[in-house]
């Protein structure tokens, strides 16, 4: 490294003076600053838009759509699938009878499950079920016999199996449904 007073292109000078070439004038022309409408976009950032089927000089006659066919001429109408059977057409129109909607569904809730939520036995109410996670909240709840109960439950619940009515009752338990 040289110790003499140069810059990198070889010219002499002093570094960092006042009055140097590189220095940018923060505040602008004459100190008046930046305005928005100074500003202006990058050269090439915008291109003007094409403007199709204007004569055969640039992008005229088909304007960039090939030739003939149904998206020459125009759009293609909606729900058309290309000659296949819509969609609409395929479905039935509203035909038939369905009994799925005055089905009655329960929350269930197994007597295993009982067991692990109340192992010290007593009442065991749709509330108590609720508030302990076993079941939703407004939604009917119907006990099942899937698993092993030995405590003395007294459960109240909207409907039971034949076997968690054996089992609980076996228990030592009572089952009182509600209506």
């Amino acid at each position: 490294m040289s110790t003499d007073n140069t810059d990198e292109k070889g010219t002499a000078g002093s570094k960092g003076t006042a009055g140097s070439q590189g220095t940018a004038d923060p505040q602008g022309a004459g100190g008046r600053g930046l305005k928005l409408h100074h500003l202006r976009p990058a050269p090439g950032a915008h291109k003007t838009k094409t403007r199709v089927g204007r004569g055969e000089a640039s992008k005229g006659k088909t304007a960039g759509r090939g030739t003939k066919g149904t998206k020459a001429r125009n759009t293609v109408r909606l729900g058309f699938e290309g000659g296949q059977m819509p969609l609409y057409r395929r479905v039935p129109k509203l035909k038939g009878f369905s009994n799925s909607g005055f089905g009655t569904s329960y929350q269930v809730v197994n007597t295993g499950r009982l067991a692990q939520l109340f192992p010290e036995g007593g009442d065991v109410t749709p509330e108590n079920m609720v508030a302990r996670g076993a079941a939703r909240k407004g939604e009917l709840i119907k006990v099942l016999g899937t698993g092993d109960l030995a405590v003395a439950l007294r459960v109240t619940a909207h409907a039971f199996s034949a076997t968690a009515v054996e089992k609980i009752e076996r228990a030592g338990g009572t089952v009182t449904a509600l209506s």
